[in-house]
Protein backbone atom coordinates (compact mmCIF):
# COMPACT_ATOMS: atom_id res chain seq x y z
CA UNK A 1 0.00 0.00 0.00
CA UNK A 2 1.09 3.33 -1.14
CA UNK A 3 2.37 5.00 2.29
CA UNK A 4 3.60 8.77 2.32
CA UNK A 5 4.38 9.83 5.87
CA UNK A 6 7.55 11.72 8.27
CA UNK A 7 8.99 9.78 11.23
CA UNK A 8 10.28 11.76 13.72
CA UNK A 9 13.68 10.15 15.05
CA UNK A 10 15.24 13.23 16.92
CA UNK A 11 14.59 16.89 17.25
CA UNK A 12 17.56 18.11 19.48
CA UNK A 13 19.32 20.70 18.27
CA UNK A 14 23.65 20.56 19.34
CA UNK A 15 22.91 18.19 21.88
CA UNK A 16 20.59 15.52 22.91
CA UNK A 17 18.42 16.17 26.13
CA UNK A 18 16.32 13.24 28.27
CA UNK A 19 12.94 13.93 26.21
CA UNK A 20 14.99 14.48 22.75
CA UNK A 21 17.60 12.90 20.59
CA UNK A 22 19.93 14.08 18.00
CA UNK A 23 18.16 14.78 15.02
CA UNK A 24 17.41 12.51 12.72
CA UNK A 25 14.11 11.94 10.04
CA UNK A 26 12.82 9.28 7.67
CA UNK A 27 10.43 10.24 5.03
CA UNK A 28 8.39 7.57 3.42
CA UNK A 29 7.55 8.27 0.26
CA UNK A 30 5.43 5.25 -1.49
CA UNK A 31 8.15 2.00 -1.79
CA UNK A 32 11.24 4.15 -0.88
CA UNK A 33 12.26 5.74 2.38
CA UNK A 34 15.16 8.56 2.58
CA UNK A 35 16.77 9.31 5.74
CA UNK A 36 17.70 12.50 6.34
CA UNK A 37 20.24 14.07 9.12
CA UNK A 38 21.48 10.91 11.57
CA UNK A 39 22.55 12.18 14.45
CA UNK A 40 23.66 10.55 17.40
CA UNK A 41 21.54 7.74 18.56
CA UNK A 42 19.64 7.33 15.27
CA UNK A 43 19.83 3.95 15.00
CA UNK A 44 18.46 3.46 18.41
CA UNK A 45 15.72 5.67 17.29
CA UNK A 46 14.90 3.50 14.70
CA UNK A 47 14.29 0.67 16.60
CA UNK A 48 12.30 2.60 18.60
CA UNK A 49 9.97 3.75 15.84
CA UNK A 50 9.97 0.67 14.04
CA UNK A 51 12.63 1.26 11.43
CA UNK A 52 14.48 -0.59 9.72
CA UNK A 53 17.26 -0.55 7.55
CA UNK A 54 15.64 -2.12 4.79
CA UNK A 55 13.61 0.73 4.44
CA UNK A 56 16.38 3.40 3.43
CA UNK A 57 17.06 3.98 -0.12
CA UNK A 58 18.81 7.62 0.42
CA UNK A 59 20.23 9.25 2.66
CA UNK A 60 20.68 13.07 2.65
CA UNK A 61 23.19 14.68 5.37
CA UNK A 62 22.59 19.26 5.23
CA UNK A 63 25.54 19.44 6.70
CA UNK A 64 28.52 18.31 8.80
CA UNK A 65 27.68 19.58 12.79
CA UNK A 66 27.80 16.29 14.88
CA UNK A 67 23.80 16.69 15.93
CA UNK A 68 23.44 16.17 12.12
CA UNK A 69 25.74 13.23 11.21
CA UNK A 70 27.28 11.51 13.91
CA UNK A 71 25.04 8.70 13.74
CA UNK A 72 25.77 8.09 10.28
CA UNK A 73 28.38 5.63 11.00
CA UNK A 74 25.95 3.18 12.89
CA UNK A 75 23.72 3.62 10.34
CA UNK A 76 25.95 3.21 7.25
CA UNK A 77 27.20 -0.17 8.76
CA UNK A 78 23.77 -1.49 9.78
CA UNK A 79 22.60 -1.26 6.38
CA UNK A 80 25.62 -3.94 5.77
CA UNK A 81 25.27 -6.36 8.66
CA UNK A 82 21.73 -6.23 7.86
CA UNK A 83 22.54 -6.96 3.95
CA UNK A 84 19.77 -4.21 2.66
CA UNK A 85 19.00 -5.70 -1.07
CA UNK A 86 19.28 -2.68 -2.61
CA UNK A 87 22.04 0.09 -3.02
CA UNK A 88 22.08 3.23 -0.97
CA UNK A 89 22.73 6.37 -2.41
CA UNK A 90 24.08 9.25 -0.45
CA UNK A 91 23.80 12.88 -0.73
CA UNK A 92 26.14 15.40 1.04
CA UNK A 93 27.84 18.64 0.47
CA UNK A 94 30.96 17.85 -1.42
CA UNK A 95 33.25 20.10 1.03
CA UNK A 96 32.60 17.59 3.84
CA UNK A 97 33.95 14.62 1.88
CA UNK A 98 36.93 14.66 4.67
CA UNK A 99 34.07 13.93 7.04
CA UNK A 100 31.97 11.52 5.26
CA UNK A 101 35.19 9.14 4.28
CA UNK A 102 35.72 9.21 8.35
CA UNK A 103 32.14 8.14 8.80
CA UNK A 104 32.15 5.66 6.65
CA UNK A 105 35.30 4.01 7.80
CA UNK A 106 35.10 4.97 11.37
CA UNK A 107 35.57 1.45 12.15
CA UNK A 108 36.54 -2.15 10.80
CA UNK A 109 33.32 -3.65 9.08
CA UNK A 110 32.51 -5.90 6.00
CA UNK A 111 30.47 -4.03 3.38
CA UNK A 112 27.81 -6.13 1.96
CA UNK A 113 25.70 -3.14 0.72
CA UNK A 114 26.99 -0.84 -2.90
CA UNK A 115 26.86 3.02 -1.65
CA UNK A 116 26.60 5.60 -4.08
CA UNK A 117 28.69 8.60 -3.10
CA UNK A 118 26.73 11.39 -4.95
CA UNK A 119 28.29 14.66 -3.12
CA UNK A 120 26.42 17.80 -4.11
CA UNK A 121 28.43 20.95 -4.56
CA UNK A 122 25.95 23.26 -6.00
CA UNK A 123 21.17 23.71 -6.42
CA UNK A 124 20.08 21.56 -8.83
CA UNK A 125 18.47 18.50 -9.79
CA UNK A 126 19.94 15.34 -7.45
CA UNK A 127 18.00 12.71 -8.96
CA UNK A 128 15.30 12.84 -11.38
CA UNK A 129 12.86 9.36 -11.84
CA UNK A 130 9.21 8.57 -11.72
CA UNK A 131 8.27 8.46 -7.70
CA UNK A 132 10.12 12.14 -7.39
CA UNK A 133 12.42 14.62 -8.45
CA UNK A 134 15.06 15.37 -5.68
CA UNK A 135 16.46 18.58 -5.85
CA UNK A 136 19.09 20.96 -3.12
CA UNK A 137 19.28 24.35 -2.62
CA UNK A 138 22.52 26.01 -0.52
CA UNK A 139 21.61 27.73 3.04
CA UNK A 140 23.09 29.91 4.98
CA UNK A 141 25.08 28.42 7.85
CA UNK A 142 28.76 28.94 9.04
CA UNK A 143 29.95 25.48 7.28
CA UNK A 144 28.48 24.61 3.72
CA UNK A 145 24.87 23.32 4.49
CA UNK A 146 22.10 22.45 1.61
CA UNK A 147 18.41 21.76 2.14
CA UNK A 148 16.41 19.22 0.33
CA UNK A 149 13.21 19.02 -1.96
CA UNK A 150 11.55 16.45 -3.33
CA UNK A 151 9.02 17.22 -6.22
CA UNK A 152 6.09 14.26 -7.38
CA UNK A 153 5.37 15.10 -11.03
CA UNK A 154 2.31 16.18 -11.99
CA UNK A 155 -0.71 13.79 -13.41
CA UNK A 156 -4.02 13.28 -13.73
CA UNK A 157 -6.97 12.81 -11.99
CA UNK A 158 -9.77 10.38 -13.36
CA UNK A 159 -13.44 11.74 -13.12
CA UNK A 160 -15.64 8.66 -12.56
CA UNK A 161 -18.79 11.40 -13.92
CA UNK A 162 -16.75 11.93 -17.49
CA UNK A 163 -15.88 8.38 -17.75
CA UNK A 164 -19.45 7.32 -17.14
CA UNK A 165 -20.55 10.09 -19.25
CA UNK A 166 -18.42 8.55 -22.25
CA UNK A 167 -19.25 5.12 -21.40
CA UNK A 168 -15.83 3.86 -20.27
CA UNK A 169 -15.17 1.03 -17.69
CA UNK A 170 -13.47 -1.62 -16.60
CA UNK A 171 -10.25 -1.78 -18.40
CA UNK A 172 -10.73 0.66 -20.80
CA UNK A 173 -10.26 2.69 -18.00
CA UNK A 174 -6.50 1.20 -17.48
CA UNK A 175 -6.09 1.51 -21.34
CA UNK A 176 -6.92 5.26 -21.57
CA UNK A 177 -4.71 6.37 -18.86
CA UNK A 178 -1.98 4.40 -20.80
CA UNK A 179 -2.15 5.72 -23.77
CA UNK A 180 -3.66 8.93 -23.80
CA UNK A 181 -7.03 8.32 -25.70
CA UNK A 182 -9.69 5.58 -26.42
CA UNK A 183 -11.12 5.76 -29.96
CA UNK A 184 -12.10 9.26 -30.26
CA UNK A 185 -12.32 10.75 -26.31
CA UNK A 186 -9.10 11.49 -24.76
CA UNK A 187 -7.76 11.45 -21.38
CA UNK A 188 -8.13 15.43 -20.93
CA UNK A 189 -11.66 14.74 -21.27
CA UNK A 190 -12.38 12.21 -18.33
CA UNK A 191 -9.69 13.42 -15.75
CA UNK A 192 -8.02 16.36 -14.43
CA UNK A 193 -5.26 18.00 -13.57
CA UNK A 194 -3.68 16.82 -10.26
CA UNK A 195 -0.64 18.91 -8.47
CA UNK A 196 1.96 16.33 -7.48
CA UNK A 197 3.00 17.11 -4.04
CA UNK A 198 5.69 18.69 -2.35
CA UNK A 199 7.85 18.38 0.76
CA UNK A 200 11.03 19.92 1.64
CA UNK A 201 13.84 20.04 4.64
CA UNK A 202 15.56 22.71 5.72
CA UNK A 203 17.44 22.60 8.47
CA UNK A 204 20.43 24.87 9.86
CA UNK A 205 19.96 28.21 8.40
CA UNK A 206 19.86 31.65 8.48
CA UNK A 207 17.05 33.48 6.62
CA UNK A 208 18.12 33.55 2.76
CA UNK A 209 16.57 33.03 -1.21
CA UNK A 210 17.48 29.07 -0.71
CA UNK A 211 14.85 28.40 1.96
CA UNK A 212 12.51 30.05 0.01
CA UNK A 213 13.15 28.37 -2.88
CA UNK A 214 13.15 25.25 -1.06
CA UNK A 215 9.08 26.00 0.94
CA UNK A 216 7.64 27.39 -2.30
CA UNK A 217 4.17 25.68 -2.76
CA UNK A 218 4.79 22.42 -0.31
CA UNK A 219 2.47 20.56 1.20
CA UNK A 220 5.30 19.82 4.03
CA UNK A 221 7.69 22.00 5.38
CA UNK A 222 10.09 20.59 7.66
CA UNK A 223 11.93 23.52 9.24
CA UNK A 224 14.56 24.02 12.35
CA UNK A 225 13.32 26.72 14.49
CA UNK A 226 16.09 26.59 16.59
CA UNK A 227 15.38 29.60 18.79
CA UNK A 228 12.19 31.49 19.87
CA UNK A 229 11.76 35.31 18.26
CA UNK A 230 12.90 36.92 21.51
CA UNK A 231 16.46 35.30 20.56
CA UNK A 232 16.42 36.65 17.19
CA UNK A 233 19.95 37.92 17.45
CA UNK A 234 21.85 34.93 18.56
CA UNK A 235 19.68 33.05 15.97
CA UNK A 236 21.32 34.51 13.06
CA UNK A 237 24.41 35.04 15.16
CA UNK A 238 24.75 31.51 14.92
CA UNK A 239 23.01 30.80 11.36
CA UNK A 240 19.82 29.49 12.67
CA UNK A 241 15.78 30.55 12.57
CA UNK A 242 13.50 31.47 14.93
CA UNK A 243 9.76 29.90 15.34
CA UNK A 244 8.45 33.40 13.89
CA UNK A 245 10.63 33.31 10.92
CA UNK A 246 10.17 30.10 10.24
CA UNK A 247 6.29 30.57 10.39
CA UNK A 248 6.68 33.65 7.82
CA UNK A 249 8.67 31.46 5.24
CA UNK A 250 5.56 29.27 5.02
CA UNK A 251 2.81 31.35 5.44
CA UNK A 252 4.47 32.79 2.62
CA UNK A 253 5.12 30.22 0.54
CA UNK A 254 1.48 28.72 0.59
CA UNK A 255 2.68 25.97 2.40
CA UNK A 256 -0.12 23.30 4.04
CA UNK A 257 1.74 21.54 6.67
CA UNK A 258 4.47 22.94 8.60
CA UNK A 259 6.52 21.24 10.86
CA UNK A 260 9.03 22.37 13.30
CA UNK A 261 11.93 20.98 14.86
CA UNK A 262 15.73 21.15 16.02
CA UNK A 263 14.85 22.73 19.38
CA UNK A 264 17.52 24.45 21.83
CA UNK A 265 17.67 22.83 25.16
CA UNK A 266 17.09 26.17 26.50
CA UNK A 267 13.38 26.03 26.00
CA UNK A 268 11.11 23.55 28.31
CA UNK A 269 7.68 24.45 26.82
CA UNK A 270 7.23 23.49 23.25
CA UNK A 271 4.05 25.30 23.34
CA UNK A 272 5.82 28.39 22.79
CA UNK A 273 7.52 27.41 19.65
CA UNK A 274 3.79 27.00 18.25
CA UNK A 275 2.48 30.14 19.71
CA UNK A 276 4.93 31.91 17.84
CA UNK A 277 4.38 30.21 14.87
CA UNK A 278 0.60 31.07 14.97
CA UNK A 279 1.18 34.54 15.78
CA UNK A 280 3.67 35.13 13.06
CA UNK A 281 0.29 34.32 11.17
CA UNK A 282 0.95 30.84 9.87
CA UNK A 283 -2.99 29.06 9.74
CA UNK A 284 -2.15 25.81 8.06
CA UNK A 285 -1.67 22.50 9.74
CA UNK A 286 1.25 22.71 12.43
CA UNK A 287 3.30 19.93 14.22
CA UNK A 288 5.96 21.12 16.66
CA UNK A 289 7.76 18.32 16.47
CA UNK A 290 8.15 15.19 19.22
CA UNK A 291 10.71 12.29 19.37
CA UNK A 292 9.16 9.28 17.61
CA UNK A 293 5.82 10.67 15.99
CA UNK A 294 4.74 9.99 12.42
CA UNK A 295 3.27 12.60 10.45
CA UNK A 296 1.56 11.81 7.53
CA UNK A 297 2.11 13.95 4.72
CA UNK A 298 -1.52 16.08 3.47
CA UNK A 299 -4.19 14.61 1.64
CA UNK A 300 -4.10 15.54 -2.32
CA UNK A 301 -5.67 19.15 -2.59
Amino acid sequence: MSVREFVVLGTASQVPTRHRNHNGYLLRWDGEGILFDPGEGTQRQMLRAGVAAHDINRICITHFHGDHSLGLAGVIQRINLDQVPHPVTAHYPASGQKFFDRLRYATAYRETVPLREEPVAADGTLAQGPPYVLEARRLSHPVESFGYRITEPDGRRMVPELLARHGIKGPDVGRIQRDGRLGEVTLDEVSEHRPGQRFAFVMDTRLCPGVDALAEGCDMLVIESTFLDEDERLATDHGHLTAGQAARVARDAGVRHLVLTHFSQRYTDPSEFERQARAAGFDGELTVAEDLVRVPLPKRS
